[in-house]
């Protein structure tokens, strides 16, 4: 008999690739479609269309789930009330947690099936994670929150693959012809333009405020907290500044941010919380991303229950508090810790 799995197909080509390399490899595939928010204009209803036709060609029912309550709750609320707090959220990664890897291993369960498989370009021996061999699609980044216990249960058919051997392979055959003009995803799927388009349809984001540097002194203003980041550089004034200058921090509560020079950006250690550990360790060395698009940076961290300080052997700049960061032993991904 041959093992089910339920495949999360997005409409996009990695996922319907995937289906194809499940049936393959001897799986008896159901798909499933996830509407996570609520994007109108007809998104899901195109995407939906798209995954389903795929299925119809492989011989694969395609189910819809509609999990945007619980999406709504779980991100788009952390989404919106991290950036009311000053903070630089990751929203994909706690989706990967709470909902794909999450609430769809809850779904397969209910229907009897142990498996569950996305397009992720990542590698799984069941216990840990590892770098995909494409490392410039490598996704381990954002699953570096989700539960041990349920990586028994994963398979990502893309672990192997190169993204440009994929759409080479795919072109080969009909099933995949709609794909060739398919833009790339958003990086946050709900996300169209800027964030602030996000959160001006909950706050008045467009408040002035007073500008600040370290010591206290008023420098300038801005034109609201929440159009601001760490590391920013642009959108405030300075008076009298001859130097670049770039926001250091946010204090939400006076609707202030305070900035200043390049070097003050600098950060060699850092405290981190509501940690997530592939394999239990108290003090060790690794590789850390502060950010997905970075290089590892050799650390040593020292955890003391759920939270920790991590000691970097070079400094970052522009570190964010509301960002994960992400621990490797060379591809291997440890865990993850949020930045205070």
């Amino acid at each position: 008999m041959k093992t089910k799995v339920l495949l999360g197909m997005s409409g996009g080509i990695d996922s319907s690739v995937s289906a194809m390399l499940l049936q393959r490899d001897g799986y008896e595939v159901v798909g499933v479609y996830m509407k996570l928010h609520d994007k109108g204009g007809g998104y899901h209803e195109e995407n939906y269309k798209r995954a389903s036709q795929v299925g119809e060609r492989l011989g694969i029912e395609v189910k819809f789930l509609d999990l945007s309550d619980s999406f709504r709750k779980d991100i788009y609320n952390y989404f919106v009330q991290s950036y009311q707090g000053g903070l630089t959220p990751n929203p994909c990664v706690m989706c990967n947690r709470l909902i794909k890897f999450g609430a769809l291993i809850d779904f397969a369960s209910s229907l009897g099936i142990e498996k569950v498989a996305t397009g992720h370009y990542i590698r799984c021996d069941g216990e840990f994670f590892y770098k995909a061999k494409d490392e410039t699609k490598d996704q381990t980044y954002f699953v570096a929150q989700v539960k041990k216990e349920v990586l028994p249960k994963l398979i990502f058919p893309l672990a192997e693959w190169r993204k440009e051997d994929l759409k080479i392979f795919a072109s080969q055959f009909e099933t995949f012809e709609a794909f060739k003009t398919q833009k790339e995803s958003n990086e946050i799927c709900f996300v169209d333009g800027e964030y602030t388009d996000i959160l001006a349809k909950h706050f008045e984001i467009d408040k002035k405020g007073k500008t600040f540097t370290t010591d206290g002194k008023v420098v300038g203003e801005h034109k609201g907290y929440m159009h601001y980041t760490i590391g920013k550089r642009r959108g405030f004034s300075v008076h009298g500044a001859h130097d670049p200058h770039f926001v250091l921090s946010i204090n939400p509560q006076n609707n202030e941010i305070i900035v200043g020079k390049k070097e003050e950006l600098e950060v060699k250690n850092f405290r981190i919380k509501n940690i997530n550990l592939f394999e239990e360790k108290k003090s060790f060395k690794a590789q850390i991303k502060v950010r997905y698009r970075t290089q590892g940076i050799d650390c040593t961290i020292s955890l003391d229950g759920n939270g920790g300080e991590v000691f970097l052997d070079e400094s970052v700049f522009g570190l964010a508090k509301g960002q994960f960061a992400v621990f490797y032993d060379d591809d291997k991904l440890i865990g993850s810790g949020e930045i205070e």
